[in-house]
């Protein structure tokens, strides 16, 4: 018995690192990957169970479409019916034809109008997130923690440390509690961006001189990757987005150590102005 209880405490060990190890895993694209990505908001759940549907009502209608050609094609050949019919008008079926189509288009549209208005926006927000765009990177506001800002900017292939991905990692993570339901305004201050996280259902777009609006909520703790959707310059594939998400506790710790390391560091210049301070010198 004694044996069977250390057996026993291995594998509930074994089996809390293993869940410990999966809510660490980065949601991010994997090789050979056709299908969404982990859905981990309630948004991205939604949206995975819609595409689900719109699947099934394509795959009947392809499957009676392609059943209907081979009977007609069978049944109405030359050899079979020598003698084809005159006939031009047909009231039920021209009518079958017109309601039928109107009908699967309701049964799309219900749900395709419920799932737009819960992506558009949340009426209590527990906090807010602002992100801006630039070419050819991201900055990000906290409005509702002190209002500090910070520039998140891609990794070089010689910065990054191991476990991070390649054109998907930033110097500087987007820290966010999960469970709140995050307000997330977005514009941009030089061409049209996009802001979009996959395994989150979130993208929207960073338009120049106005603030556009959406909301998510994290359902697991782990880094989420994503990248500008929008084509906006020769860089565009060079400015992606890294979240971390963690408890609400680890956040609050994080607020506070991030008001006293953002304010000073936005008194200087930036990294990014430095930068476009020397390449003008230079030239």
């Amino acid at each position: 018995m004694r044996h069977l209880a250390i057996v026993g405490a291995a594998l509930a060990g074994l089996a809390g690192a293993l869940g410990a190890a999966a809510t660490a895993v980065a949601q991010q694209p994997a090789d050979w990957e056709v299908d969404f990505q982990e859905a981990l908001s309630p948004s991205m759940e939604r949206i995975v169970d819609f595409n689900l549907m719109v699947t099934i009502i394509i795959v009947i209608i392809s499957a009676f479409v392609l059943g209907l050609m081979a009977w007609i094609v069978v049944r109405y050949n030359k050899k079979r019916n020598p003698t084809p019919s005159k006939t031009t008008h047909n009231t039920l079926l021209e009518v079958t034809w017109t309601v039928v189509p109107v009908i699967i288009l309701l049964v799309i549209a219900v749900p395709s109008f419920r799932l737009l208005y819960f992506t558009d926006r949340v009426e209590v927000a527990d906090m807010t997130l602002k992100a801006i765009g630039h070419q050819w990177y991201w900055s990000y506001e906290y409005p509702d923690h002190g209002d500090f800002t910070f520039d998140a900017i891609m990794l070089e292939d010689d910065e990054l440390e191991e476990g991070q991905p390649r054109l998907l990692a930033t110097d500087t993570a987007v820290v966010l509690p999960v469970g709140a339901k995050i307000r997330l305004l977005t514009t941009a201050d030089d061409v049209i961006h996009s802001w979009a996280v996959p395994a989150l259902g979130v993208k929207m777009d960073s338009v120049p001189g106005r603030v556009n609006e959406t909301w998510f909520q994290i359902n697991r703790e782990g880094m989420y990757y994503g990248q500008c959707s929008e084509l906006c310059g020769t860089l565009h594939g060079f400015m992606p987005i890294m979240i971390e998400a963690v408890s609400q506790e680890d956040f609050d710790a994080w607020v506070v150590e991030a008001q006293e390391e953002y304010a000073a560091a936005n008194e200087a210049p930036t990294a990014v102005a430095a930068l476009d301070a020397g390449a003008l010198s230079a030239r």
